[in-house]
């Protein structure tokens, strides 16, 4: 077959897996009761029950909404919106607010609705589309089948991997056979079914098993357990007491490492065919040679992208320890912090060593 063809039929494959696992439920988990969901916007507000102090809201805000869409569209309902007094989950609604409402129809009238948040589902969609538009603008077939490898390792993770992990699965073994069939699609569908496919497929893979087993070992000698993510405790008590929650948070560290282990992996076996076509005679030592040095410049890169990415997501925390004049032996001995410093540690080993292993595969894969 056309090696292009060859590609596009990849694609279509990749296209059909991911339409077949939405409709998958491995889970076998019945979904809460729920009403109907509307788009909806504030009309007036009663903020009399509401209690304020300093910028703590608490009690219940009650709103009267005009419903944008759905089949009681155009109607109007009053609706509660329920303030714990925390921030990371509370929202405090003005008139003209687009908000989410869900509600109940009660005699073919719309009652007992609750505010879900400001209504972002539209922006979302929007912020998708012109995130895969612009993705096949630049890269053309190769951004399409990248916005493929990123539609299929979203819904792998969701309707595959999570159900299966509360079912009961290894989360390790379990972890490992997704990470690699992710790796799999992913070096093929964007490397192309060549050697450079096979090549990244081979040093990503080298480099999470690397991750995984470090993982194992300095979780054990930290003494860390998988109640430091947040929501595993409220896991538990949604009724999951068997969870491995430990070897959750291992497999944790090596899947958020695995992407930027695949993107180096592609670097390197792209370069190295690249310098393979540029010099077909060049030996494999002299050829390894020469990927080791594209190696070395990316690698100090890609490890700082972990320590800013998890970095980042923990800024408040570090803020909060700093104003309270806390020791920095505090900070780094307290458990999610030190479990922060394995993702980051540990995911940056595999980041260094993915280089010569796929430096290494490729020159045995190139070296005709």
């Amino acid at each position: 077959m056309n090696p292009s063809r060859r590609e596009w039929a990849f694609c279509l494959l990749i296209l059909a897996i991911c339409i077949g696992l939405a409709f998958l439920d491995l889970a076998k988990i019945p979904p809460a009761p729920s009403g109907l969901h509307a788009r909806a916007r504030v009309v007036a507000v009663d903020d009399s029950q509401v209690l304020t102090h300093l910028f703590i809201r608490t009690e219940t805000q009650h709103l009267t909404v005009q419903l944008l869409n759905g089949p009681h569209k155009g109607q109007q309902m009053t609706i509660v919106n329920t303030l714990t007094g925390k921030l990371e989950f509370d929202e405090f609604y003005e008139v003209g607010a687009t908000i989410l409402v869900e509600y109940d129809a009660v005699n073919g009238r719309p009652d007992h609705g609750t505010a879900r948040g400001y209504y972002r589902l539209r922006l979302q969609g929007i912020l998708i589309g012109l995130f895969g538009a612009l993705l096949i603008a630049v890269a053309g077939v190769t951004g399409l089948k990248a916005l493929l490898s990123f539609i299929f390792a979203a819904m792998v993770l969701w309707q595959l991997y999570f159900p299966l992990i509360l079912r009961g699965w290894p989360p390790l073994a379990t972890g490992l056979a997704v990470v690699g069939l992710l790796a799999a699609v992913i070096a093929f569908a964007v490397g192309g079914l060549n050697r450079r496919g096979a090549a990244t497929f081979a040093g990503s893979m080298l480099g999470v098993l690397l991750t995984c087993g470090l993982a194992v070992l300095f979780n054990h000698a930290l003494q860390l357990h998988g109640a430091v993510r947040p929501y595993a405790e409220a896991l538990m008590y949604a009724g999951h007491y068997e969870l491995r929650l430990t070897d959750i948070f291992i497999a944790s560290v090596f899947i958020a490492a695995s992407g930027a282990i695949m993107d180096l992996a592609m670097d390197i076996a792209a370069s190295m065919e690249e310098i393979k076509r540029s010099n077909p005679a060049i030996g494999m030592p002299a050829h390894m040679r020469a990927g080791m040095r594209v190696g070395r410049a990316v690698i100090g890169t890609m490890t700082t992208t972990l320590l800013l990415a998890y970095t980042g997501s923990h800024i408040t925390l570090f803020l909060l320890f700093m104003a309270k004049g806390l020791a920095p032996a505090n900070l780094l001995n307290a458990p999610f912090v030190a479990a922060e410093v394995l993702n980051i540690l540990v995911g940056s080993f595999g980041l260094v060593t993915v280089a010569p292993f796929t430096v290494v595969v490729s020159g045995l894969l190139f070296r005709r």
